[in-house]
Order: structure tokens, then C-alpha cells, then sequence
């Protein structure tokens, strides 16, 4: 069933901007489709890190792979999926909620989704990440699952029963975090819930560094990469 878009609207609008738009071409090219009123073009977000930043814990190669090549393909579909439509040039996440449950679009959504969800999972690390929260969050965490480490072994528990390709989000629901799994593309976007941070459980996420043990890759994401300070700010 999709939810009222007012009410959807209302949680996205708020985020953090996560993906710039640019207009199409440079120098002449560039003046010559503003006059045309060429619209804007998805562009790949620079990461907010190098590509080794996070080492050892995900290596460049990773990230090569997995933002150069996963992430951009996203970006290049998603171009070319809205090309002529009302939502080229439209803000991105306008795209995945309103794509969001529309049998006919389901390309549109899961290409627009894996966009949004990627950018916010760059966004959700940094280098010396890890370790735990402080202040408003780390008492919401508490409060809602009893002690942090109660919180940590239920992410972990979360990820690794994710069946196949997919996300394990930390989620916030009226004055209550949850942990929340999305298959896919899927993202708590499109369901009404504030993201606070998400950890990519795909396998080409980790898979160059810690082969099957996705256990390993979201402890050292939880221990070493997480950024704690970037989820409290998604607290409204």
C-alpha cells in the first residue's frame, strides 16, 4: 500500500541533501543546454573520504569497485531511466518516494533507492568511526534497546539474517530507534522512518575484504567505521 505522500514528503524533506544536481556539459556545451532549458542530471556525490580512508577495515579496491562502479552504474541508469520524464531534474528523493510501489516503475525506484541509499552509507562512515555515541542519541539507543550493546548484537543479528542482497538501517520512529532490514533497493525512505545510518550488506560491499564472513565486515563496521556523529545529526 503506498503511504500518503504529505506524510512521506515531510520525512525526507529534512535530510541532509545527499546527491547534487548538475547541469549536463561544461563551458559551451554547458551554455547551450541551459539556453535550450536542458534540465539537470544526477551526478555520483564525491565520497566524503579517500578511497582508502577506511583501511583496513574496507580497502580502496573496495571502494574502486563499489563506488566507482556500483554506485556511478546507479547514477547512469537512474539518468537514463528519466530522461524525458517530470522527474528528470526533480530532487532525488522525490524520485524514490513518489517511484516508491509503482509496478510500471520499478526500475526508476530500485536504480533511484540504490542512489539514496548509497551516497547516505558513505555518509555513514568515516576514518577512526566506531567505538559508541554520545549525548541525545546514545540515550535514545539506550532507551530503546537497553543498553548498547544490546543494540550491537541486534544490528549485527539483523544483518546477518538478511536474506541475500540488502541493508540493515538504524531507524527512527516517532521518539523510538529501531533496527530495520530493507531487501534490494528498498530504503526507510520510501516507509516513513528517518534514517540515522545504514550499513551495505550486499555482498560486492565487503566481499573483496572479508569473503563470506559478513558477521566480521559489520563488527568492524560497527567497531571502526561508523559515524556516530553524522547519525545524531539526522536526529530531528
Amino acid at each position: 500500500m503506498r503511504l500518503c505522500m504529505v506524510d512521506v514528503w515531510s520525512v525526507v524533506s529534512v535530510l541532509v541533501p545527499l546527491v547534487g544536481l548538475a547541469v549536463a556539459g561544461r563551458g559551451a556545451e554547458s551554455s547551450s543546454a541551459a539556453d535550450s532549458g536542458a534540465k539537470s542530471a544526477f551526478q555520483l556525490t564525491p565520497l566524503p573520504y579517500g578511497q582508502n580512508a577506511l583501511e583496513p577495515y574496507m580497502s580502496a579496491r573496495t571502494m574502486n569497485f563499489h563506488y566507482g562502479k556500483h554506485h556511478q552504474a546507479y547514477v547512469d541508469n537512474l539518468n537514463k531511466l528519466v530522461a524525458g520524464t517530470p522527474w528528470a531534474g526533480q530532487p532525488l528523493e522525490k524520485v524514490v518516494v513518489e517511484s516508491a510501489g509503482m509496478a510500471d516503475k520499478v526500475a526508476v525506484f530500485n536504480n533511484a533507492a540504490q542512489v539514496w541509499n548509497h551516497t547516505f552509507f558513505w555518509q555513514s562512515m568515516k576514518a577512526g568511526g566506531g567505538g559508541k555515541p554520545t549525548g541525545r542519541l546514545l540515550e535514545l539507543i539506550e532507551k530503546s534497546f537497553g543498553s548498547f550493546e544490546e543494540f550491537k548484537k541486534a544490528f549485527v543479528d539483523a544483518a546477518v539474517a538478511q536474506f541475500g542482497s540488502g541493508w540493515v538501517w538504524l531507524v527512527k520512529e516517532a521518539d523510538v530507534l529501531k533496527i530495520v532490514k530493507t531487501s534490494n533497493a528498498d530504503t526507510p525512505v520510501a516507509h516513513g522512518q528517518t534514517p540515522l545510518m545504514t550499513c551495505d550488506v550486499w555482498e560486492h560491499a565487503y566481499y573483496l575484504d572479508y569473503q563470506n564472513r559478513r558477521k566480521d565486515f559489520v563488527h568492524a563496521f560497527l567497531d571502526h567505521m561508523v559515524n556516530w556523529g553524522f547519525a545524531a545529526s539526522q536526529l530531528k
